[in-house]
């Protein structure tokens, strides 16, 4: 699977192997039990992260995985958003510092009749 990071004005396609998904489940659950505790993000306690939420901060943490050039952290926070929001296609990652604002893309389907 695909997923285009955008960093300021730098986008990137990230092409997650399929052992991530395979292999990852349990690290994206433990992400989960973690964060059902409550996240800071930027300036603000979240006490109970939506599933946007979750998939914000893992996109923090795709920020920080690329700056220190973690390939194998990039990859699980990408899986991550993947799993859990399977219809994105991308995220747009806030650098200022408000985690709430990264915004993600997603395909829409359009649901046709079928002809019987």
């Amino acid at each position: 699977m695909k997923l285009k990071i955008t960093i300021e004005d730098k986008t990137r396609e990230l092409e997650i192997p399929e052992d991530i998904f395979t292999n990852g489940e349990p690290f994206f659950e433990k992400m989960d039990r973690d964060m059902d505790r409550g996240w800071q993000m930027g300036p603000e306690f979240i006490e109970q992260p939506t599933l946007i939420n979750r998939c914000q901060i893992a996109s923090e943490k795709i920020l920080q995985a690329v700056d220190t050039q973690n390939e194998n952290l990039l990859m699980l926070m990408a899986g991550y958003i993947l799993t859990r929001m399977p219809n994105v296609t991308g995220v747009n990652i806030d650098t200022s510092g408000e985690p709430l604002g990264t915004e993600f893309t997603q395909t829409e389907f359009t649901q046709t009749e079928s002809k019987k």
